[in-house]
């Protein structure tokens, strides 16, 4: 696949990641986050660093971009599909690590919540990276 598709996957996809984030985790996680999560590791919302919070978003589309490049994934499903596989297997990752070494979940049903969560987030931001990434293709 060419540079640009890349490119226009990574844009697009961090986008996605960061609009989904904030609906899932910003609005309709928010009240479950502040009651399961330990908040003494939390920034206040007015302390957020905004910049760090694009840049990870960015990344993370770049990553997926580049990993549909590489499997030549596109189109909505097969993108859907690869990025939720690629969620799960990040999401286990973190949260068990997470898990072990802070207190950051206040019980291990809150963990397992975060993984299916965490794995839709990047099925749906796979789906818009594989179709957008699959635009043009004959």
């Amino acid at each position: 696949m060419k540079t640009n598709k890349i490119l226009l996957g990574g844009l697009t996809g961090g986008g996605a990641l960061f609009l989904l984030g904030w609906v899932i985790y910003g609005i309709i996680l928010m009240d479950f986050a502040t009651a399961n999560y330990n908040q003494c590791m939390n920034r206040p919302m007015q302390e957020m660093v905004w910049w760090s919070l694009i840049l990870s978003n960015l990344a993370l589309g770049f990553l997926i971009s580049t990993i549909f490049s590489w499997s030549g994934t596109t189109g909505l499903m097969a993108g859907a599909k690869v990025g939720g596989t690629i969620g799960i297997l990040l999401s286990l990752s973190m949260d068990l690590s997470f898990y072990s070494m802070t207190t950051m979940y206040k019980d291990l049903s809150v963990m397992f919540v975060d993984i299916i969560v965490y794995t839709v987030y990047l099925a749906i931001a796979g789906a818009v990276v594989g179709w957008v990434m699959g635009m043009g293709k004959k």
